[in-house]
This record gives C-alpha cells, sequence and structure tokens, in this order.
C-alpha cells in the first residue's frame, strides 16, 4: 500500500528434513519487482518481508501446543530484528534516528502474546487477530463429550491458550475480527471483555468523561480481502449447450456434469467438507423433500477428496454415508453430484460452471465463523442462500446478493432455494448486487479499513534521553499524520462492516484529477519519510532521564547476574546474593560480571536488606523492585536519586509502563476487594493495604493469612470483569500481594534495559529458585541464560497453585540456556554456569 514504507511478518524458523527448505530461510521478500522505484527513491529496506526468527528446538518442527515454553525465546529474537532494523532504517530514511514500528499486530493466541510482550518493550500501539479462539474451542470440545477438561488441556495446552488471550485484550488497542458473531459469541466468553461495558466506556471516552481507570480494547469488524483478479469475465448469460462439446472446457466441467441427467438446469452449488456442523444432510433431505425444487435444479455437492470412503475419518465417512443413504432414499440418481477428486485450481471453475447456468450457491452450516466461500461465490456471479448464524449476515448486509434462512429449517431453505432458480428477476439482481458490491471485500479495501483503524490509535513509540541528544517536543511528529495521507488517498467516504463511518476523504476531495494524482504523489512521498522516522520527543517529565555518559554500569561488563530469587527468610536471601557475587568474582577488582537485583520489595526495604548484609546500593549496577514496578541506578550524589537513597530512578521506564495503569481508581477498586474479603472472614484481618510499601505503580497489600485468600487467577479474574488492566502477583511467600501495570514485570524490565541500552540478552544470567512469586515463570526461558538454584524459593504453594495451567506446559526445562543447580553454594553455582557455556573466567 502506498504510504507504507515496510512490514515485517515475524515467524518461527524451521530448518528441519520434514519441512520445505524456504522455511529455513532467515530472510524472505514478498514483494519483489513492483516497488524497484520506490526502494530506489527511499531506501533499499523498504517492502514487505517474512523474517524467521529460530526459537524452540533446532533443527525440528513441533505443533503449536509446544511452543508456547518457548515463546520468550521467540520474543527476544523478534526485539534483536527490530532493533536492529531500526538502526539500518535511520541511516536510510530516518536522519541517523531509530525508525521504530508504528504498530504490532499479533496473529492466534501463541504469537498475541508474543505481540503483547513486544507493544509493552517498545511502547508501541498492539492490535490482535484471533482467528479462532481457545474458550469457543474448549466449549466445543466439552460439547462433544469425547474428553474430560483435563484431558483437553494436556492435549491442546488450552488453558495457556485462553490466558494469552486475555492478555492480548488487556493489551491490545483495537481487536479485528471478521464478524460480528465474533464479538457477540465468542469474545463474549473472555473475562475481559464485555460489550456492553465496551460501548459505555466508548460512550464516554467520546463525551470527554472520565472512564475511572477502566480499559477496553476497540473491537472491529474488517473482513479478510480476496484475490479478484484471476476471475474470468463474467458470462453467465451464455448458453452452456453451446459449450459442451467444447474441449476448451474445464475437466472439472465433464466431471460434474456426467452425474446429471439434465446439466442444463441450474445448479446449486455447496461446497464444504463432510462435516456435521456444515448440516449437509439437511440441505439433501431439503432437496429430496421438494419435487418443484427437483424439477427446476441440480445439485452439486463438492465435499473434498477421498478415494475410498472406508480411509476416511470417522465422522467425515458417516457424514459422506448418510449423504448416499439419502440419494438412494429420494431416488436422485441424475440430480446429485458428488465428484470424488478435485483440485484446487478447479474451484473457480466450479463457481464459473454454476453461475453459467443460473444457479444458486448455499452454505447452511449451523454456524459459520466467516464465510469467504459465499465472497468467492458472489465475486463469480452466483446469488447466495446462507445460514443465518454468523459471518453471513454480516456478508449479506454489504453485498445484499441473496436470502438467510435459518439450517435447522428445512423447509426454509427449499423455499430460499426454490425462490432464486424460479424468479429470474430476483436471481439476476442478487448477481448484480454482489458484483457491484464485491470490492468490499478486496485487499486494497481491507487495508484502507485497516490503516484507517491504525491512525485512530494514540501513538506511542520508545521515547527517551540519549547523550548528546537534544530534548525535542513530543508534538514535532506524529506517525498518525503520516498515516492520514494514506486515509486522504482511499475511497470516498464509506461504512465499515461495524456500522461506523470510516471518513475517506480530506483535502484531495476538492481537487480536480490531475491536481489529486499530483497531490496525492507528494503526499505519499511525505508520508512515507515522515512515518519512517518514527522519533518521539522526550516529554517534561523525562527530563531527568539517565545520561548514557554515566548510566549504566553494566553496559561495560562482559556479563551480567541478575539476583531474582524469592526466599523465605532474609539470611537466606543474602546468602544467596552473596554467593551468586562470589561465583561472578565481585571480590576482584576488575570483574568482567555485572550485578542486577531483581525483587518485590521496595528500594528502600532493599537497602535496609543490604545493609544488614553488609553491603550496600553501590556493589550493584541497577535494581529491578516493586516486581517490576520500577527500575534504578546507583548514583553517586545526583540531584535527580530518590531523597535519602544514593539512586537514581528511570523514568523513561515509568513512562513505559504507564500504559492503562488505573492508578486512583484501581487501587480503590482493591480496597474494596480487600474489604468484601476479610468481611467473609469472621472478623479477621486477612489483608490489608500497605501504604509503607505503596508507590506510584505499585499497589501494595499485607497479606495476614495466605492459605485463605482467592487465588491469583481468581483477583485477576475480578480486575478483568471490571476493565481494569494490571499485573497482579502474591510474593514474599505468599505475605504480600503487589499489583503493577499490566505490561510491567521483572522479565520485562531485562527486555527494557535491553532496548533501552542496547545490551545484549545473552550475556544475562537470572538466577532463580526452584519456585517464586507468581511472576516466576516469566523469568525463566528467552534470550537470557537461567540458573535455577536447587532448594531456594518459597515454601508457600497455595498461592502458586491459582495458576490456571501446570509450570510444564510455559517454562522450557529442557532448554540449553536453562541449567539447574545442585544447591546454591557458590561451587555448584560455577558448576552450573559451565552447563550454560558459562566457565569461571
Amino acid at each position: 500500500m502506498l504510504g507504507v514504507y515496510r512490514v515485517d511478518l515475524l515467524t518461527r524458523q524451521v530448518s528441519a528434513p520434514d519441512v520445505d527448505w524456504s522455511y529455513g530461510e532467515p530472510t524472505e521478500m514478498l514483494n519483489t519487482g513492483k516497488n524497484e522505484c520506490s526502494m530506489q527513491e527511499h531506501g533499499e529496506s523498504c517492502g514487505a518481508y517474512i523474517i524467521r526468527i529460530p526459537f524452540g528446538p533446532k533443527d525440528k518442527y513441533i505443533p503449536k501446543e509446544l511452543l508456547w515454553p518457548h515463546i520468550p525465546e521467540f520474543v527476544d529474537g523478534a526485539l534483536c530484528h527490530i532493533i536492529q532494523m531500526s538502526k539500518v532504517l535511520g541511516k536510510q530514511i530516518g536522519g541517523g534516528q531509530p525508525v521504530w514500528p508504528i504498530a504490532v499486530h499479533g496473529h492466534y493466541a501463541d504469537a498475541g502474546d508474543a505481540a503483547a510482550l513486544i507493544s509493552g518493550v517498545l511502547n508501541v500501539p498492539m492490535l490482535f487477530t484471533g482467528h479462532s479462539l481457545g474458550r469457543d474451542k474448549l466449549e466445543q470440545l466439552l460439547k462433544q463429550g469425547r474428553m474430560s477438561r483435563d484431558e483437553i488441556n494436556t492435549t491442546y495446552k488450552i488453558m495457556r491458550r485462553i490466558e494469552a488471550e486475555e492478555l492480548c485484550l488487556d493489551v491490545s488497542e483495537i481487536v479485528i475480527t471478521s464478524t460480528k458473531q465474533e464479538i457477540e459469541e465468542q469474545w463474549r466468553l473472555y473475562n475481559g471483555f464485555d460489550l456492553v461495558l465496551e460501548r459505555k466506556l466508548r460512550a464516554r471516552i467520546r463525551r470527554g468523561v472520565s472512564c475511572h481507570g477502566r480499559y477496553m480494547p476497540r473491537m472491529v469488524v474488517i473482513p479478510p480481502g480476496m484475490e479478484f483478479h484471476h476471475i474470468a469475465g463474467h458470462d453467465s448469460d451464455g448458453e452452456l449447450e453451446r459449450s459442451q462439446d467444447n474441449h476448451q472446457n474445464p475437466p472439472i466441467w465433464s466431471e460434474i456434469m456426467r452425474f446429471f441427467s439434465n446439466p442444463c438446469k441450474p445448479m446449486i452449488l455447496a461446497l464444504a467438507r463432510p462435516d456435521p456442523k456444515k448440516n449437509l444432510t439437511m440441505l439433501v433431505k431439503a432437496f429430496g423433500e421438494c419435487r418443484p425444487l427437483q424439477e427446476l435444479a441440480n445439485l452439486t455437492l463438492i465435499m473434498g477428496n477421498r478415494d475410498d470412503i472406508d480411509e476416511m475419518s470417522g465422522t467425515s465417512a458417516a457424514v459422506l454415508l448418510s449423504i448416499l443413504k439419502l440419494i438412494d432414499k429420494y431416488d436422485l440418481y441424475g440430480q446429485v453430484a458428488y465428484p470424488k477428486h478435485h483440485k484446487q485450481s478447479d474451484v473457480p471453475e466450479i463457481y464459473r460452471l454454476a453461475a453459467k447456468t443460473k444457479g444458486v450457491f448455499i452454505n447452511p452450516a449451523f454456524i459459520e465463523p466467516f464465510g469467504l466461500t459465499l465472497i468467492e461465490a458472489a465475486a463469480h456471479g452466483l446469488p447466495i442462500v446462507a445460514t443465518k448464524n454468523g459471518g453471513p449476515v454480516d456478508i449479506h448486509r454489504v453485498l445484499d446478493n441473496g436470502l438467510l434462512v435459518d439450517p435447522h429449517d428445512q423447509q426454509s431453505i427449499a423455499n430460499a432455494l426454490l425462490k432464486l432458480v424460479s424468479d429470474k428477476q430476483l436471481w439476476l439482481r442478487c448477481r448484480q448486487n454482489g458484483l457491484k458490491n464485491i470490492h468490499r471485500f478486496s485487499w486494497p479495501e481491507h487495508c484502507k479499513t485497516y490503516l484507517s483503524r491504525i491512525i485512530s490509535c494514540k501513538p506511542r513509540q520508545p521515547q527517551w534521553k540519549r547523550s548528546g541528544d537534544k530534548v525535542e517536543n513530543s508534538e514535532a511528529f506524529s506517525p498518525s499524520e503520516s498515516l492520514r495521507d494514506i486515509q486522504d488517498l482511499s475511497l470516498s467516504p464509506k461504512l465499515s462492516l461495524d456500522g461506523e463511518k470510516i471518513d475517506g476523504g480530506g483535502p484531495l476531495d476538492t481537487l480536480g484529477p490531475e491536481e489529486k494524482a499530483a497531490t496525492g504523489k507528494s503526499n505519499v512521498e511525505n508520508a512515507v519519510l515522515t512515518l519512517s522516522k518514527g522519533i518521539l520527543g522526550v516529554s517534561e517529565k523525562h527530563v531527568h532521564s539517565v545520561s548514557t555518559s554515566e548510566f549504566p554500569k553494566f553496559k561495560r561488563k562482559k556479563r551480567v547476574f541478575v539476583v531474582a530469587v524469592d526466599c523465605c527468610s532474609v539470611s537466606e536471601t543474602l546468602e544467596v546474593i552473596r554467593n551468586v557475587m562470589k561465583s561472578g568474582g565481585k571480590d576482584s577488582k576488575d570483574s568482567a560480571v555485572g550485578f542486577i537485583l531483581s525483587m518485590a520489595l521496595k528500594i528502600s526495604e532493599i537497602q535496609s536488606l543490604l545493609s544488614s548484609g553488609g553491603m550496600s546500593i553501590s556493589d550493584f549496577d541497577a535494581f529491578i523492585y516493586n516486581s517490576g514496578g520500577a527500575l534504578c541506578y546507583p548514583s553517586e550524589g545526583s540531584e535527580d536519586g530518590l531523597p535519602g537513597l544514593p539512586v537514581v530512578v528511570d523514568m523513561d521506564y515509568q513512562g513505559h509502563i504507564e500504559y492503562r495503569w488505573g492508578g486512583e481508581s484501581l487501587r480503590k477498586t482493591l480496597f474494596r476487594w480487600a474489604a468484601s474479603v476479610n468481611d467473609k472472614s469472621e472478623g479477621k484481618i486477612l489483608v490489608a493495604e500497605d501504604d509503607s510499601t505503596s508507590a506510584p505503580h505499585c499497589i501494595s497489600f499485607t497479606v495476614n493469612d495466605p492459605e485463605h485468600i482467592p487465588s491469583v487467577k481468581e483477583l485477576r479474574k475480578l480486575m478483568r470483569t471490571q476493565a481494569l488492566r494490571c499485573h497482579v502477583m502474591y510474593c514474599q511467600s505468599g505475605s504480600r500481594l503487589n499489583v503493577i501495570p499490566v505490561l510491567a514485570s521483572r522479565f520485562q524490565a531485562l527486555r527494557y534495559l535491553r532496548v533501552r541500552w542496547g545490551v545484549d540478552l545473552a550475556n544475562f544470567v537470572v538466577f532463580v529458585g526452584e519456585n517464586g512469586d507468581t511472576d516466576y515463570e516469566g523469568l525463566i526461558g528467552g534470550a537470557h541464560k537461567t540458573v535455577i538454584l536447587k532448594g531456594v524459593g518459597s515454601r508457600s504453594t497455595k498461592f502458586q497453585s491459582g495458576r490456571s495451567y501446570p509450570l510444564e506446559h510455559v517454562v522450557p526445562f529442557d532448554s540449553p540456556n536453562v541449567a539447574q543447580s545442585k544447591g546454591s553454594d557458590v561451587e555448584s553455582i560455577v558448576e552450573a554456569l559451565a552447563t550454560v557455556g558459562l566457565d569461571k573466567s
């Protein structure tokens, strides 16, 4: 699309003997040839690319259900690519400044999970398309009754998938669906989405009224597009008789027409796999019991490919046998075609044959999530009869090219088909409407609508002041302005499929054709160059940002050890810290190892802890505290430091995690929750807010009885149902509850350091115990090395068991980057470091 400089599609690199060699190519350019002039004018890196990121088991394809433990590794690999490209594009088109993506779009749950983390680190808007949803699949599988809930979870890792989809609702600014049915029937199953509340919040935003810290993603219906260039001219008005002897007719025509006694009758066409949900048996019954319909039309069933019914799956074979029995029952021989084979390239010819006979396409499925075949049929000039359940309703609203029916009503199906094949004026009107409106489902139209939605997102990008940089006005660049030029070039004002007006006009509408062309070219050129720069200035609240000339010290270190153990006692914590520092050669004058402490405590508590063990703030290079709600660096006499503490807070990190933070409204909701928990405890105070440990981006509660409070899963559900987006976790063996911004965490803070300071996470080693706080799982896996210290960690398991899936579903214990030590002593730690490729030197 004009105005879009580059698109990267990130996926997994697979170099395995059982998949095509192309899946192992790290980069594949998609739009070769047609943008050569644009490339010469704007830079060699523009275009669309598939970028394959190596992660998970090497040289082995694995099913998507087994990829969950390796998602953090994909995130880190994707960040490496994005950072590298930001530098390359900066040199080519950004005037030496990094060029960042304007948005990140996740597709399916696993990639959505990754996109949420990438969005949080880069501080860019996220979009999400679910395609198929875990809760809906779980409901369907349970209804079938062939598997228990535990068996479903073991086979499909369904609960991990659902949690990823919930996270996508927490983070996404826009969720794109194909149909309204997906919103109303599938997304409504999720804790994080409520259609009524979404509309109320949107109305408040339009009126400029506060939403009290509540956020709901914008659900937008944008149907997938279709290629129309391969569709031949619409020639259904020609006589079929004239072409029967023509050897130029496609072979599939003869394969179908051999079934018919009178092949010149209009053809009722159904194209679906033999699945009970597709309701093909009801269609055959409707045809078989309607004598007028049999007299006027033939029926063609394209039901996939088969060699032997006995070799088909049980369900498919059962459906096909039922159809054959119905054909025999109603004596439909010579009136129903059911060819055994067809190629994908035959499908357009099948549509064309049906249109040539003045036939009708039918999709009688009990429920159809979208209905791409209906669009294909319309593009070939076929009127449609379709189920009234699901996506066909939206398609029919746009195309107005047929009739909708109740798929459970056999008579309704027969009547609709009979009406279309018998009423030639109605048939012609439906055909013309379909051909007139089909452009609404083209890929260019899809992209224009899609880009107009990106424009609606508030621009967000990485923002900080590096040494030597000038502090710029944050209004100097707006990505939406560059994309606005794309919008100006689109079609005239139109309605999107979700019923909202999308302004497609703008300044160009007042110009003549030649002026439009010239101005349009200029606008596109400006859009490309402006959009590509992607540099946001630094706001006033960031003027005390950390300078690269001073911080952080770990930038100059060969390796960085991150101590993230969650111990039961102060003595155990101090012992682990000392041993890790000794294993890194902290006692030597020229240690090549930097040290970061990552804890749930606030920074003043960390200082007291270190002081009690004879250590100081200056022994470390950075502190991730409040469970990832804040980040700071040691500072000797800095005016920007915290009062009474020799540290300086990274305010840029605070700006990154601010996204969707509920603040005071969230605190009030949590306070009411705590009161309700205490009310049920017969006078006991189970949980109480702790003002002394709370911070601007961390609301803390003291937990007096970890064994009798709701699990973190229940609390997350409560927050999501109220549209409060946050990261809830129990810490310190369950004695503390920390609530921080949704995209803040200890592991996300490490990725921020990667982007902010350009350090390589492969040089980081994270030390954890055998268990820990409820964010424990995120610390294991990724580009960094992980050492799990045996015998170290929280002893309480009640608050950890709130997870809705086993730890093995998400933690790559078998990764070469993960080592388990025999203990927490120095010797055991050094031995574990050697197993991940780090010798003592």
